[in-house]
Formats: C-alpha cells, structure tokens, sequence
C-alpha cells in the first residue's frame, strides 16, 4: 500500500507539506490532507481531519467580502472619441533642416 502522506512524495511540496493548520492554528505541523467545505478546499493537519470526520471540530468558514464594484455592471466607457494629433507640414520641416546646416 503506498503511503502518499510521507517520504518521497512531500518532498517536492513547499516547505515540505508543512505549514500552519486552519484549524487548529498549530504551526509546522503536515498540512497534507484536503477537506471541503462551502465550495473552498483547505489543507489541514491530520489530527483535525480525523477530529472533522468524528465531528467534534468544524472547518472555519471564511466569508468572502462582497465588493458592491464588482457586483454592479461595469460603467460604460465614455464616448468621446480622441483627438488626432496634428503634425506639422514636412516642407517647413524641411526648411528647418536646411537653415542649420
């Protein structure tokens, strides 16, 4: 049976799988195994995925704040069209070039 949780296969993950649980809030422990919960995939420690599973702790739901900008339709972008640039006429362009020599 392969054991995906230790060994070889953390080792090519940050810091090695370690990290702080949210759950817990316990530091540098493995942070190897994923729990959804309210559509958001946490990464907790393996005392608390056992604890989630046996119901005695709940994952933290994290509430996303609702910017009204983005909720609301985007304001249209105004129709004044830009001005053209005006260039100056190539004969006194000319002109100039020829009274600096």
């Amino acid at each position: 049976m392969s054991k995906p949780h230790r060994g070889q296969s953390i080792r090519e993950l940050f810091a090695r799988g370690r990290g702080e649980c949210p759950v817990c809030k316990r530091k540098n422990v493995k942070v190897l195994y994923e729990q959804e919960a309210a559509g958001q995939k946490f990464k907790i420690c393996k005392t608390c995925r056992a604890a989630i599973k046996n119901g005695t702790k709940k994952l933290p739901v994290v509430e996303v704040p609702v910017v009204e900008a983005a909720v609301a339709a985007p304001a249209a972008a105004p129709a004044v069209a830009p001005e053209p640039k005006v260039e100056a006429p190539v004969e006194a362009a000319a002109e100039t070039s020829t009274e600096a020599v």
